[in-house]
């Protein structure tokens, strides 16, 4: 089996943990940038969501957040005397995008995304999506945006950055101005990697999106969920290696004899809170389906979760 290509000057993440949500309060986190986190901790969101307010007088809010009437409240507050142009959705993952639909309702703001929620992949004879419940279906954006493509506010403006990979319409926007701001939403996170759980994600997808970040020049990424990540070349880098290591440990089981995802999760994730097992599960399955595409795996069918896995003649 060909080993996994590796880069000697990546190393792995180092993930920042320490993080005060600092819940119902506007906190500003660079010149003209605040943060409001919504109180809705879990294993998959960390302290909770991140919305941002970009601008002074005139402003955009990015990722509103899931329908919470003390973050409504709480963002009311923040933008009172202020007008509210555009509303920014990173991806339509119902801890982000509900709100908007409110929010637009109560300022008029026009909202801005990559485009309405869909799977990566068509969905194979009997597969169902696990994750169709924390889709939000009922977000379409105003105006459905291109990667490069810009809007600009009252001294302000925002570039869209396609990344897929978490979800098949995650976008991360960059803030133009000295500082070298991305808002990166859950493509990058500091606290912890991104879920890439087919159909929603892809692993492809995903990496190919941390090579579009590396090529540019940023210095601070504001995530959906924890705290910002201040060196985000070295990060990046370390989320490569992260991902190429654990392809390689897929690899490993694979070529150990372990034909069942399961099988692989209780090896390759067993220090890994166990809640998030089934959340492992999809992203074994989605480095898998790049495994099959590339011809390194085959397996009985179209890749599942419940598919068999051998290694592929050659490899």
């Amino acid at each position: 089996m060909t080993p996994a290509v590796r880069d000697d000057k990546d190393e792995s993440p180092h993930f920042e943990r320490d993080f005060r949500p600092a819940y119902g309060d506007a906190v500003a986190v660079a010149p003209g940038v605040q943060r409001i986190t919504v109180n809705n901790p879990s294993p998959f969101t960390f302290h909770g969501t991140n919305s941002y307010i970009v601008g002074n007088r005139s402003v955009a809010v990015i990722d509103p957040g899931p329908e919470d009437e003390a973050h409504f409240r709480a963002l009311m507050a923040a933008l009172a005397g202020r007008e509210v142009t555009h509303i920014a959705v990173s991806h339509t993952h119902r801890d982000h995008s509900p709100l908007a639909h409110r929010l637009k309702a109560e300022t008029g703001a026009v909202t801005i995304a990559e485009g309405p929620h869909r799977a990566a992949r068509p969905l194979h004879a009997g597969e169902s999506n696990p994750f169709a419940e924390s889709a939000d279906i009922d977000f379409v954006p105003d105006i459905a945006l291109a990667h490069g493509e810009r809007v600009e506010g009252d001294g302000w403006a925002l570039t869209a950055l396609l990344t897929p990979g978490h979800t098949a319409n995650h976008a991360a926007f960059a803030l133009d101005g000295p500082e070298g701001i991305v808002f990166s939403a859950d493509h990058v996170m500091a606290w912890a990697t991104s879920i890439v759980a087919p159909p929603d994600g892809a692993m492809a997808d995903y990496m190919a999106s941390l090579e579009r970040l590396l090529e540019r020049d940023d210095r601070l990424y504001l995530p959906g969920h924890g705290g910002p990540v201040t060196e985000p070349a070295a990060f990046l880098r370390g989320l490569r290696t992260h991902r190429r290591m654990r392809e390689r440990a897929v690899r490993e089981r694979i070529r150990a004899g372990d034909r069942l995802i399961a099988d692989m999760v209780k090896v390759i994730y067993r220090e890994t809170d166990p809640r998030l097992h089934g959340a492992a599960a999809l992203s074994v399955l989605a480095h898998l389906e790049d495994l099959v595409a590339r011809g390194e795996v085959v397996t009985d069918g179209a890749p599942s979760l419940s598919g068999l896995y051998f290694p592929a003649p050659g490899f």
